[in-house]
């Protein structure tokens, strides 16, 4: 029991080796090297970066404004949590290795401007998907959203958005950038943030299904003793023939699906499906109802 514990602890920190190594790739490797910012942690610290002309690198400046924000997520979040975001923060330095640049002359170069904040903002939401879901979080904004995501239903590409609209609108007041450069910097937020849900959530993510069968006692008798899901019945009337139908209410993950309609299908051929993904579905065998932190203290 000990040996396979050891071996879930080696594997959790092997992913997340890779997810920080992808992430600094994201940063080091693409944005950087090509003078763009973006949001989050990391886009403000380069933003400082080239404020300075590069006197303040922006792997040091991401650390410190780290250090406060590991402080507190280590009291919100549990001090696993901290003890594997400063593992992560620490990773990022394989960055800095020049041969991995998209710079004219290294295998990592990309001639068409435009495709560099596109292939850092995937390789971003990619690493921050991995790490998130493996317990940690490479710093910065991902912390934030992390805490604001625990307590209130606000997905995690909102809460990255909001905070990263403001950050890349920085790089205006400097005196050598212009629109463009926010442009750069808005591609890489709006990739990062339309992938990002869909590596976190995983197998967490859901669907609705509304099934119309005359086999629907067949059908709720698979979800129930089979997959071990919940199925509501509905009473309902079709208009046209003024008939009374049974119509299954369904909500179920997003690997469970596929199954779910095979299985369907073998029971009734002709049956009617509508299916609709769900953003947040909240109660038991899903996700905890977030409501906000209570002031209230429990008797």
């Amino acid at each position: 029991m000990k040996k396979v514990k050891i071996l879930s602890v080696l594997k959790e920190y092997l992913l997340l080796t890779v997810a920080c190594f992808i992430f600094a790739l994201a940063w080091e490797g693409f944005m950087i090297p090509n003078a763009m910012s973006a949001g989050g942690m990391m886009g403000l610290s380069t933003v400082l970066q080239y404020a300075t002309g590069g006197l303040i690198p922006a792997q040091y400046t991401y650390v410190v404004i780290n250090v406060l924000l590991i402080l507190v997520a280590m009291w919100v979040m549990g001090i696993g949590f901290g003890f594997k975001t400063i593992y992560c923060i620490m990773m990022s330095i394989v960055g800095k290795l020049e041969c991995l640049h998209c710079v004219p002359g290294e295998f990592f170069y990309v001639q068409e401007r435009l495709l560099v904040p596109l292939i850092a903002g995937s390789l971003e939401a990619l690493a921050i998907g991995m790490i998130i879901r493996n317990g940690g979080s490479t710093g910065g904004t991902d912390i934030i959203a992390l805490m604001i995501n625990k307590y209130w239903p606000v997905s995690l590409s909102t809460a990255f958005m909001i905070m990263d609209l403001v950050i890349v609108g920085l790089i205006l007041l400097l005196p050598d950038r212009t629109f463009t450069d926010m442009i750069y910097g808005i591609l890489e937020i709006v990739t990062f943030s339309l992938i990002v849900d869909v590596v976190v959530g995983g197998s967490k993510g859901s669907y609705q299904l509304m099934v119309f069968s005359e086999k629907y006692k067949e059908i709720a008798d698979h979800i129930i003793d089979d997959m071990g899901r919940g199925v509501t019945v509905l009473r309902a009337q079709g208009w046209y023939t003024k008939s009374d139908k049974n119509v299954l209410l369904i909500l179920i993950g997003r690997k469970e699906l596929p199954s779910l309609m095979k299985e369907i299908k073998r029971l009734d051929s002709k049956a009617f499906m509508s299916v609709s993904p769900t953003n947040n579905v909240y109660g038991e065998g899903f996700e905890e109802i977030k409501a906000g932190i209570s002031t209230k203290k429990s008797k």
